[in-house]
């Protein structure tokens, strides 16, 4: 590998043979290699070091020798090199060892491919089409209620010509989701402990559509009640009044995306909206109804897979957390409109200490919760709860002043709740505001799992 003479960086490894290059006069080449040893400098790399670098980008593949310029990502910074890549695949995302030779760079090894490469890759393809739930289910009760256009193009509706129902699988399937639906005056303050309520929440985050797959393996039943499902049951109802190859169909759409989502498609939680979108009056197509649902789908499938890249994302300095779970969960108002509770659940394990060198170290768990909820005469509100042994504490933030003070007169309730459940409360606050997330940073399109 070679450093192109006067070029600033990304980065990607190469390939088991020095580049080649042509043949240049006395001076361009001492430019050369001088160029390369400041660039090798600067990173800090020694003669003879060897040091893992990440493929970024293949920037341009020429003739049929396999050379390419690539971009590597050496210790956080860009490298662009020239290289004779041969027989040697790369893709963005491989992780080469390389060793420094002179002014140059040899590559050592090909990683074997890690699992968040591909993860990172079908993250990215749907990370711009999502559509927030409580807007698409708006806009599915609205065609339940009015019924839709048949056709698969928007447009008027024909003179003399009546709205159709929603065909009978994606109305049996949608009604069903509506129904499990918790509301907001479903629970009361104080009812946290009692076991009917427990078991109304586990159903609300197992039905969130998070688990699909899982259920799926150990279930093999279509009709398990769950989003996920839900909404692939709607779709292939409506495919299934369409004429043609319904997957090539469906595969043509363009799924609907929220704006919000769109601007920041990987913070979690999202900015809460003040009011649940309204679904709109007008008639939907069938084409409109299935781009709503393939937007919805994805954003799914998108906490899926962040919920994977933030488990595996653990470095020297940040180990990952066990396991990590990002998941939205629908709910109605008792004006029965649609909104979204966001839930992050992380699990951190540490070796606790052993009291003697024969016994073996027991893994300790943290479990830390999340979730951000806007209320309707509450505003916003988020929870910050951390569970350790028997131990717990519990931060609320609010945004609203009037709910501030309403949630300090709770917090007496909340400690003897807690403590009835046989937990040791060590820390119970309130707090103005809302706290700060920290964001998955994005990186050639594809997600940075050190973020």
């Amino acid at each position: 590998m070679k450093l192109p003479s006067g070029q600033q960086p990304p980065s990607t490894p190469t390939t088991s043979k020095p580049a080649q290059t042509h043949e240049a006069t006395q001076p361009h080449r001492e430019a050369t290699a001088s160029s390369a040893r400041q660039q090798l400098n600067q990173l800090q790399l020694a003669n003879r070091e060897t040091i893992l670098a990440r493929v970024a980008e293949v920037i341009n593949r020429q003739g049929g020798g396999g050379n390419a310029e690539v971009l590597l990502d050496v210790r956080g910074k860009p490298l662009q090199v020239n290289a004779a890549i041969g027989a040697t695949e790369l893709t963005p995302g491989d992780w080469v060892k390389v060793m420094r030779a002179g002014n140059e760079l040899q590559l050592m090894g090909k990683l074997a491919g890690a699992p968040e490469a591909a993860i990172s890759r079908a993250l990215a393809q749907r990370m711009p089409w999502q559509q927030s739930l409580d807007s698409g289910l708006a806009r599915l009760m609205t065609a339940l209620n009015q019924g839709m256009v048949s056709a698969l193009s928007p447009g008027q509706l024909p003179a003399g010509q009546k709205l159709q129902p929603l065909p009978e699988a994606a109305r049996q399937a949608l009604q069903t989701l509506l129904a499990r639906l918790p509301a907001s005056n479903a629970l009361t303050p104080g009812a946290g402990g009692q076991s009917h309520t427990v078991q109304h929440i586990r159903q609300w985050i197992a039905e969130s559509g998070l688990f699909a797959e899982s259920r799926l393996a150990q279930a093999p039943s279509s009709t398990l009640p769950d989003l996920k499902l839900a909404i692939g049951r709607m779709i292939t109802s409506l495919l299934a009044e369409q004429n043609g190859d319904s997957a090539t169909l469906f595969n043509r759409l363009t799924p609907l995306a929220s704006p919000g989502l769109v601007q920041a498609p990987l913070q979690f939680p999202q900015a809460l909206a003040s009011q649940s979108p309204a679904g709109g009056s007008d008639p939907t197509s069938a084409g409109q109804t299935l781009r709503l649902l393939a937007g919805m789908l994805n954003r799914i499938t998108v906490n899926q897979l962040h919920s994977q890249i933030l488990t595996a994302r653990g470095g020297p300095d940040t180990p990952a957390p066990a396991s990590t779970m990002l998941m939205d969960l629908p709910w109605v108002t008792p004006q029965n409109e649609p909104k979204v509770a966001q839930l992050r659940i992380e699990q951190h394990k540490e070796e606790s200490e052993s009291r003697s060198r024969r016994d073996k170290k027991a893994a300790v768990s943290e479990w830390r919760l999340n979730l951000a909820i806007d209320l309707e005469l509450a505003g916003a509100l988020n929870f910050e709860v951390a569970l350790r042994h028997e131990q717990v504490s519990a931060r609320v933030w609010a945004e609203k002043q009037e709910t501030l003070k309403q949630v300090n007169e709770e917090l007496p309730l909340l400690r003897r709740s807690l403590t009835d459940l046989g937990l040791e409360v060590t820390d119970l606050e309130c707090r103005r505001g809302a706290p700060s997330y920290p964001t998955t940073k994005l990186e050639h399109r594809l997600v940075d799992t050190r973020a």
